[in-house]
C-alpha cells in the first residue's frame, strides 16, 4: 500500500523487451536504499517488484496486461518517473490509500498556469468518471491529489510548486499520458450498494 507522496523522480536506464513483457531498469538512489529482491517500488503510481537492486537502480518486470493498461509501455531510456516506496505500518499517510493498481490511464488536456499553482486538465476514461467526484481523490502518475472539478469526460487538479519541481507532474506536456488510479473505497461501495448489501447496527448500537 502507498501513499501517492512521491519520494523521488527518477529516471530508466535500460528497457528490455521480452516476449510478454518488458523489463526496465530504473534509477532511483532513495527508494533503492535496502530494497532487495521482491521489494515493492511504485513507479508512475504502478506496483512492481524488484527483481534485482544494486548501485542505486534497481530492475522490474513489467507483464503485458500492464503495460495494456498503464502508460509505462510508453517509457523510454531518459524517461523521468515518480517512485515511492510502500507505507511502513504505522507511518503517517500523507496522502490517501494507494494499491498502485491503475485503473487507467488520461491524457493530459490543458495547463493553467497562476502565481502560486498550476491548473491541470486530465481527459477521463468513461468507465471511470463515476468514482471522481469534486474535493475526493485521485492518483495521477502516482501522485495523490485534491480533484478541483469531476466532469463526465475530464477532472482538473491544481498542482503547487513543490508537486511542479519534484514530480513528472511538472514536466507533461499537453497530450502527454498519465495513470490514474480512483479512490478504492468507491469502488468498494459501489459493489456493496449494487449487491444490495446495507449495513446494519452493531451489537451494542444505540437505537
Amino acid at each position: 500500500m502507498f501513499t501517492g507522496i512521491v519520494e523521488e523522480l527518477g529516471e530508466v536506464t535500460a528497457v528490455e523487451q521480452l516476449a510478454d513483457a518488458s523489463r526496465f531498469r530504473l534509477r532511483g538512489p532513495l527508494v533503492t536504499e535496502g530494497a532487495k529482491h521482491g521489494d515493492s517500488i511504485a513507479v508512475n503510481g504502478v506496483c512492481l517488484t524488484v527483481v534485482e537492486s544494486a548501485d542505486g537502480e534497481f530492475t522490474a518486470d513489467v507483464m503485458a496486461e500492464t503495460l495494456r493498461r498503464s502508460s509505462l509501455g510508453a517509457l523510454r531510456v531518459g524517461s523521468r518517473v515518480n517512485l515511492e516506496r510502500p507505507m511502513a505500518l504505522g507511518g503517517r499517510l500523507g496522502g490517501h490509500l494507494v494499491q498502485g493498481h491503475v485503473d487507467g490511464t488520461g491524457e493530459i488536456l490543458s495547463r493553467t498556469p497562476s502565481e502560486h499553482w498550476e491548473l491541470v486538465e486530465v481527459a477521463l476514461p468513461a468507465d471511470l468518471s463515476r468514482y471522481v467526484v469534486e474535493k475526493g481523490s485521485i492518483t495521477i502518475d502516482g501522485v495523490s491529489l485534491t480533484v478541483v472539478e469531476a466532469a463526465e469526460t475530464h477532472l482538473t487538479v491544481s498542482l503547487i510548486p513543490t508537486t511542479l519541481a519534484l514530480t513528472t507532474l511538472g514536466l507533461k506536456e499537453i497530450g502527454d499520458p498519465v495513470n490514474l488510479e480512483v479512490d478504492v473505497l468507491a469502488k468498494y461501495v459501489e459493489r456493496l450498494l449494487g449487491a444490495g448489501v446495507v449495513p446494519t447496527a452493531q451489537s451494542g448500537d444505540a437505537r
